[in-house]
Formats: structure tokens, C-alpha cells, sequence
């Protein structure tokens, strides 16, 4: 299952708390990503948060994999996780018990 990871940072985290870990984070998003479950790894292009894309059994593994981030641990960071679904709309304008 994909899901969507959204991040969120804590209103109290200090950019020293961040840079005293950046190297960790850095470390642990890669080994995610070579191990195939971090697909997807973005920044908003006009606020400072990332967006991750990962491939999980469901959002409580996804929720599991993103605990093991040091940013995360440390509570500088949380993360929305979206579960997602394939797009079913495409089969109404095919199916043909849906009439015309």
C-alpha cells in the first residue's frame, strides 16, 4: 500500500536540536529508502516540511517506520500518514453496467 507521510514540526524544536541530528535523520531516511520503503522523498518548495511516499502493509507499519526516524524520536517531528488508494473513477466510464 502506498501511503503519504506528511510532516510536521514541532513549534518548540529549536534549529540547534535540528542540526544535532540532521546527520542521524539523513542516515535513516537513506537506509528506509535503500530497503525499498521510502519511495518518495520531497521538501514543500515554499515551507520547510518534508513529504515522504512509502510502500507499507498499511499506515500502522507506515507509522512504525517513520518512529524509528531520530527527528521523530527526539519529538522535533511528527507526520500526518495518509493511506492511499488507486483512483476507482476511471471504471465508471468503462464499465458497462454503468449505463452511458
Amino acid at each position: 500500500m502506498k501511503v503519504l507521510a506528511i510532516e510536521r514540526e514541532s513549534p518548540t524544536a529549536t534549529e540547534a536540536q535540528f542540526k544535532a541530528l540532521a546527520k542521524a535523520e539523513a542516515r535513516r531516511a537513506w537506509e528506509l529508502y535503500q530497503a525499498g520503503v521510502v519511495r518518495e522523498m520531497y521538501f514543500h518548495r515554499d515551507a520547510r516540511y518534508a513529504v515522504l511516499m512509502l510502500e507499507c502493509a498499511d499506515a500502522e507499519e507506515a507509522e512504525a517506520v517513520l518512529n524509528t526516524l531520530p527527528l521523530v524520536q527526539a519529538g522535533l517531528i511528527t507526520f500526518e500518514v495518509l493511506p492511499l488508494v488507486a483512483y476507482p473513477g476511471f471504471a465508471r466510464l468503462f464499465d458497462a453496467s454503468a449505463g452511458s
